[in-house]
């Protein structure tokens, strides 16, 4: 998050995009990095219009029916690339108005981790809904999109909840890793975080040398000119952190993102999936 890549803010149409706009527009204003923002259309075939299409079996019939199926998808093409595009155009707006540079938008074609694999090399921060468009009709509590996208890049992801608000205090899960330890390094060296409380945080499982990490984590931010209370409280990593983050009004959470392979998290879980679930805030994943 050093260089001059851009916040790339991954929007769909649901309700959820405004507070991707929103956290996309504050971490451009705050770095001073282009933004854009990106609509994926996805090119999944269409569900059967319920037309009786049995009798068509003559040659011409099927030429027929194949032009007129043809068009229709054209048809659903040029509608949801106009409709994009004026989706995209509203968010424009709407982060000018938040502070922004007039940002860069852009339509594709294609699977959403495809899409973002492609990106990637150009990006410093994804910005992306915790839930979004399949949301409105599953409820789910955690997009199905997620674990799948973050698993699949290695730039930080910043995962926003509904209705974001600028960060004053964040919170660093830190469990001495590597990542971790570089998510301090970053936190202490970007723009993103200056001026702003950081606590950090060590639960989990109990290890020797906690103390001695988490004093390294506070010297390297507090040498950097920020804030950093600590405390290590071993146990359920899920419980702590989420009761931590309600008691100490923690705006953001920044923590490492699914250290384990995906059969691995399908056999026991997954400790992401879960902190993503029970707090209830912006959450920055490392990878």
């Amino acid at each position: 998050m050093l260089n001059e890549d851009k916040i790339l803010a991954c929007v769909d149409q649901s309700r959820f995009a405004d507070t991707v706009t929103d956290a996309a527009a504050w971490a451009a204003r705050r770095t001073l990095a282009p933004m854009e923002l990106l609509h994926i259309i996805n090119r999944r075939p269409e569900v059967s219009n319920g037309g009786d299409h049995s009798g068509a079996i003559g040659f011409n019939a099927q030429q027929h029916l194949l032009t007129k199926l043809s068009e229709q998808d054209a048809a659903r093409s040029r509608e949801a690339r106009e409709s994009g595009r004026l989706f995209l155009m509203r968010q424009r707006e709407r982060a000018i108005r938040a502070g922004a540079a007039p940002p860069d938008v852009r339509q594709r074609y294609g699977e959403l981790e495809e899409v973002l694999i492609e990106q990637q090399p150009d990006v410093r921060l994804f910005v992306l809904g915790r839930r979004g468009e399949s949301a409105e009709t599953t409820q789910r509590d955690l997009g199905r999109n997620v674990e799948r996208v973050v698993r699949a890049l290695k730039k930080p992801i910043l995962a926003v909840t509904e209705g974001f608000q600028e960060p004053s205090r964040v919170m660093i899960a830190f469990d001495g890793g590597s990542v971790t330890r570089r998510g301090v390094e970053m936190v202490a060296t970007s723009p993103l975080f200056r001026g702003l409380r950081v606590h950090l945080l060590m639960s989990g499982k109990e290890r020797k040398d906690g103390i001695k990490q988490l004093e390294w984590a506070r010297t390297t931010l507090e040498a950097a000119g920020l804030e950093a209370p600590t405390a290590l409280i071993p146990g359920d990593a899920e419980s702590i952190i989420a009761r931590a983050v309600q008691e100490q009004a923690i705006d953001m959470l920044i923590m490492g993102a699914y250290g384990h392979s995906p059969i691995r998290t399908l056999l026991f879980g997954s400790k992401t999936s879960d902190l993503l679930r029970s707090a209830k805030i912006p959450t920055l994943l490392l990878r």
